[in-house]
């Protein structure tokens, strides 16, 4: 058995999609250290990222191999992929983020199809007319091509069956996991790694205030002040969908002495929230961070007093899993996937109940972080854990293979 998989996030992408392939097969190859897995890229991508894989006799990456492919990534992808999955002996073919190449039946390749969520069917509005026409294919060809499908959330199997018209026989719901990093790092990680926030280029208060937003590398200067204590932590593309927003207009119902850092891609959205929390005297209390790298993003899940997680729809929510893991207590929307992910002892909010975020707020900040609802959610979180992911994808490897 040869598993090849589809690489091109695993290379580019720092979260999201990227981070679900690098823990997957990292977890597959220290579950089954004997199979060959072979990552499949247009490109080397980003080293910082490539490199988390660490390649040995067992674990390969694999780019074009004639040069006119190179110079097309997305058509290689698409049409050329195939003749170098066969070149190397693949057998089972694994498309991570929702498509697959042409011709894998054709060519004896089995395939399997790991889809995140639907959003862009069930919210088009948040997205162009067109790349809403492109995905949807994708995904059309993806399911009606892949020997099995992987969903990683019961909501997303019900996507599935309802807007792909599959049956849910076809279908496993298999969980994600987190990155193992994210595992209790301990206090010696948390206060090595520790970021510094520099107000004046990172709050939203400063008066090169655009700097909050603006798509530069964030700086952690030695000497600057420590992050603002306690503060709520939020972890996501900053978009409409994330709905920052309503973490921010909660504020004004908190202490004064409580602040929210949000840590996400940095977008016009992004602006929008800045500039009302200057309308309504909240900037001094809004850190808008980008560009932070893993180690960064643990101190400050250790750091945070709370983590608030009001998307509008998710595919699973891995940031609560990440959060959960670092002992946090979570707040969360309702509406999609997140109860799921992360269980009956986080808190719920309507994705625009403004005062049930703050009092939810409010209700985590006072029973701290060493309370029974951590625990009791890091006991729940347990069926995320790494090698029982690994082991049920192997499974599904096996029964084709």
């Amino acid at each position: 058995m040869i598993i090849g998989f589809d690489a091109k996030r695993i290379v580019r992408n720092g979260t999201g999609l990227g981070n679900y392939g690098r823990t997957l097969v990292a977890d597959l190859h220290q579950e089954a250290a004997d199979i060959p897995l072979l990552l499949f890229a247009p490109n080397k991508g980003r080293d910082e990222l490539r490199n988390q894989l660490h390649e040995d006799l067992t674990l390969q990456y694999i780019y074009p191999s004639q040069w006119w492919w190179r110079h097309c990534p997305n058509l290689w992808r698409q049409h050329g992929m195939v003749s170098e999955l066969r070149r190397h002996g693949v057998t089972i073919y694994h498309g991570l983020t929702g498509e697959l190449p042409v011709g894998l039946h054709k060519a004896g390749i089995h395939s399997v199809v790991t889809i995140h969520d639907l959003i862009f069917l069930r919210h088009p509005e948040y997205y162009h007319r067109i790349d809403v026409e492109i995905y949807r294919r994708k995904f059309i060809h993806a399911v009606k091509q892949a020997d099995r499908i992987i969903a990683i959330s019961e909501r997303t199997r019900q996507d599935i069956c309802e807007l792909g018209n599959i049956s849910a026989n076809r279908i496993d719901v298999v969980y994600q996991s987190c990155a193992r990093l994210f595992h209790n790092p301990g206090e010696e990680t948390a206060r090595r790694e520790q970021p510094q926030l520099n107000p004046g280029r990172l709050s939203a208060t400063s008066p090169d205030s655009q700097a909050a937003v603006n798509p530069h590398r964030a700086v952690f200067p030695p000497g600057s002040p420590s992050l603002p204590y306690p503060f709520v932590l939020s972890v996501g593309s900053i978009e409409p969908r994330k709905n920052l927003l309503l973490t921010v207009k909660a504020l004004r119902q908190l202490p004064d002495d409580v602040h929210l850092v949000a840590v996400g891609r940095a977008t016009d959205y992004a602006r929008q929230v800045a500039d009302y929390a200057r309308s309504h005297q909240l900037s001094h209390r809004l850190h808008l961070l980008h560009d932070i790298d893993d180690q960064q993003l643990v101190s400050l899940y250790q750091q945070a007093s709370v983590f608030a997680y009001p998307s509008r729809y998710e595919g699973f929510g891995i940031p609560i899993i990440e959060a959960i893991h670092s002992g946090l207590p979570v707040v969360a929307a309702t509406g999609s996937c997140l109860e799921e992910a992360g269980g009956p002892d986080c808190l719920y909010v309507g994705p625009d109940d403004d005062d049930g975020m703050a009092a939810a707020l409010a209700q985590l900040l006072k029973e701290g972080k060493n309370s029974q609802r951590t625990a009791r959610a890091a006991q729940y979180i347990q069926r995320f854990n790494n090698a029982d992911v690994a082991r049920q994808v192997l499974t599904i490897y096996h029964e084709l293979n």
